[in-house]
């Protein structure tokens, strides 16, 4: 029984994904630049490939204004490289007008063949500070616009900052039926919580104890039942393992023996989501850790010591991590999505010692969102007009 109700809970897999470092955030030693793991097209897109041979079923694309790739741009690039597995697409709302962004996920999708799935974010623009609750505000009506895009004939809404009538969804018809691609999202606040429970499908949440982890599900899943909804619930967390718990605990020492404390703030702060409550309790993990950064047996803090964001890792030998992740299932958990420094070495780890022991899946295509052909609309096998 999980600990709240969920849309899967007959789901006896789990949509496991990867982490394609696009915005300078690939290190040997965390916190000290190495111009061979540069957020490079090369660099980036062989994290994406390796994930697929490894067998990871999805993967998350970030966005952030820092040296890298662009991210639509990037999974774009990414849709002839790939055939099997779903790109997950960071979306910061009102970066584009929400009726091109429409456009260019409808577009994306068909290149995709139905493998696309988008990341919602609400973050500050670079350069731009603007109040939480117009932020979110924004955000919800993208989110709606695009609902509409995907699910009606036309699109007509009318809300606090976007305005739009009469216009034919034919342009922006994606793949994926049945609702579209499915929206993820993660967000501490008030407002953040309520955008996830009344609009999207699965709740993201940062590396915390399992009790903490347990009552945001609770926060999120009661304020979804306000809206007669349920959600699905998934993990962003990094991954240290080894054939030993010995050699991960070693390896995590390895990864900051060469952090300057200076240059990890200086990280931290450059990132957009910097001040945010997310990364605030992040932080918090960090001052409650023991001497050796854990604040469980086996999730450690150091990495958010030269990150924002998400700040801790699994560490452990393969038993371990794999118990772990069935403990996050049993509490109701269908989406992970991990990441490891460097990320083509972690990611070979985690693909030879826990993905042949967990039994995985494709969320769009066990929501039934993903045609088995191609689908009747304008960019595929609909009538042209």
């Amino acid at each position: 029984m999980t600990i709240v109700p969920i849309t899967s809970p007959d789901l006896d897999a789990a949509e496991v994904s990867w982490f394609s470092a696009l915005c300078s955030d690939d290190y040997q030693y965390l916190g000290v630049p190495d111009g061979t793991l540069r957020s490079s097209w090369e660099h980036c897109s062989e994290i994406v490939t390796r994930s697929e041979a490894n067998g990871f079923r999805n993967i998350l694309c970030p966005s952030s204004y820092q040296v890298g790739q662009d991210t639509l741009s990037f999974v774009a690039g990414c849709a002839p490289i790939t055939d099997r597995m779903n790109l997950l697409a960071a979306v910061r709302c009102g970066e584009m007008q929400p009726i091109m962004l429409a456009r260019t996920i409808a577009t994306l999708d068909h290149m995709l063949q139905g493998r696309l799935t988008i990341n919602i974010i609400s973050s500050d623009f670079p350069g731009q500070k603007e109040p939480s609750p117009y932020r979110y505000q924004r955000s919800r009506e993208v989110v709606e616009i695009l609902r509409q895009a995907w699910t009606q004939d036309e699109i007509n809404f009318e809300g606090e900052i976007y305005n739009f009538k009469g216009l034919t969804t034919d342009p922006v018809k994606p793949y994926q039926q049945n609702g579209g691609p499915l929206l993820y999202f993660g967000g501490y606040s008030p407002d953040a919580v309520d955008l996830c429970a009344k609009e999207c499908d699965v709740y993201l949440m940062w590396p915390e104890t399992k009790e903490e982890l347990a009552e945001r599900m609770k926060t999120v899943s009661a304020k979804a039942q306000e809206y007669n909804r349920t959600l699905d619930y998934g993990l962003r967390v990094h991954m240290i393992v080894r054939d030993t718990e010995a050699e991960a605990r070693e390896y995590a020492q390895e990864l900051v023996s060469k952090l300057d404390e200076d240059q990890g703030t200086a990280i931290r702060d450059r990132a957009l989501d910097s001040t945010s409550l997310g990364v605030s309790k992040q932080a918090k993990n960090r001052e409650l850790a023991d001497m050796d950064g854990f604040i469980e047996p086996h999730l450690w803090t150091g990495v958010g010591r030269a990150r924002s964001g998400c700040g801790a890792a699994l560490v452990g030998s393969a038993d371990q991590v794999l118990s772990e992740i069935e403990a996050y299932q049993k509490m109701g958990m269908r989406a992970f999505i991990f990441s490891g420094y460097p990320h083509l070495d972690e990611c070979d780890w985690v693909g030879k010692l826990v993905l042949p022991e967990l039994k995985t899946c494709s969320l769009p295509h066990e929501y039934g969102r993903v045609p088995n052909g191609t689908p009747p609309t304008p960019l595929g096998n609909g009538i042209r007009r």
